[in-house]
């Protein structure tokens, strides 16, 4: 039950372990934050208990990126301590390998999929512009999240393609498995964020298979990091959508409520629209491109 016919502890297990032990070590390095933010904001005040915690970190988004920054922190550590000590494996083999140029092209995927998104339905009357292209609104959250999504798209490559995938291949599972596993993890554990949608976790397994594409095509985690912090960033920060169900802070600020919940995602944020799907689709199409002139 435990062991495969090679006397090696099962994929599952491992993958199953280091998600649990991943999931308690963000709890424990998202404490510090969590008690700062009580002591900035808890409202003990007319003795009102009842707290809006998404409330208060937008108002503080520095402990919001401490806390949840911290955790993501938390998350890596402990996915290399696995993939060191229990897989026995090196950063090299978890995939931090390869050319700088993916981590480049990655970046540049990314923004340039959100963009066409936004476009598209600024063009179609989806979406209204609250502000000018001339007047873009810079605040502390265009520092702040930044740097949060930059540790994210490290993290959740780092442990849904890096560790899940090269767990999975080191057992010799079948390619589609390897794929499909990390991509139905990676689509499971945003199952809890606000306003999710059946769409929308769909989409996110659909660019976690993309991701674990590029992996694969690349041996490397750059342009799968690449993508995901452009794609996360433009999507909330830039474009002012909100991201996976979290409340956006863009230099430019949207509204979705006179456009089409099928197209614009609704209150999950592009991620829950049909036009994602489109260009994740077409991200595999640029990705074999990439991966085929970088070969020549």
């Amino acid at each position: 039950m435990f062991k495969n016919d090679s006397n090696q502890i099962r994929a599952g297990w491992l993958i199953f372990l280091a998600f649990f032990a991943m999931f308690i070590t963000q709890q424990i390095f998202a404490i510090p934050g969590g008690v700062l933010l009580a002591i900035a904001d808890f409202p003990f005040q007319d003795g009102n208990y009842d707290m809006d915690f998404q409330a208060a970190f937008d108002r503080h988004p520095w402990i919001f990126l401490l806390t949840q920054g911290g955790g993501t922190v938390g998350g890596m550590l402990s996915t290399v301590l696995l993939w060191r000590f229990v897989n026995k494996g090196t950063l090299k083999e978890l995939g931090f390998r390869g050319s700088l140029k993916d981590l480049g092209f990655g970046l540049l995927l990314g923004a340039v999929s959100i963009a066409i998104i936004f476009f598209v339905l600024l063009a179609s009357g989806n979406v209204a512009l609250l502000n000018s292209f001339t007047k873009p609104e810079f605040t502390v959250y265009s520092l702040s999240f930044l740097v949060l999504f930059i540790l994210v798209g490290f993290f959740e490559e780092m442990f849904f393609r890096g560790y899940v995938m090269s767990t999975l291949e080191r057992r010799g599972n079948p390619k589609w498995l390897v794929y499909v596993a990390s991509a139905v993890v990676f689509s499971l554990a945003h199952g809890t964020n606000p306003n999710v949608s059946v769409l929308g976790l769909i989409n996110i397994a659909l660019v976690g298979v993309l991701f674990a594409y590029m992996f694969d095509a690349t041996k490397s985690l750059w342009l799968p990091i690449g993508y995901h912090i452009t794609w996360n960033y433009f999507q909330g920060n830039v474009f002012g959508f909100a991201v996976s169900g979290t409340t956006p802070h863009g230099i430019y600020n949207v509204s979705v409520e006179e456009g089409n919940a099928w197209l614009t995602g609704g209150a999950f944020g592009l991620e829950g629209g049909l036009l994602a799907t489109l260009l994740i689709i077409l991200g595999f199409f640029a990705t074999r491109v990439y991966v085929r002139m970088k070969a020549k």
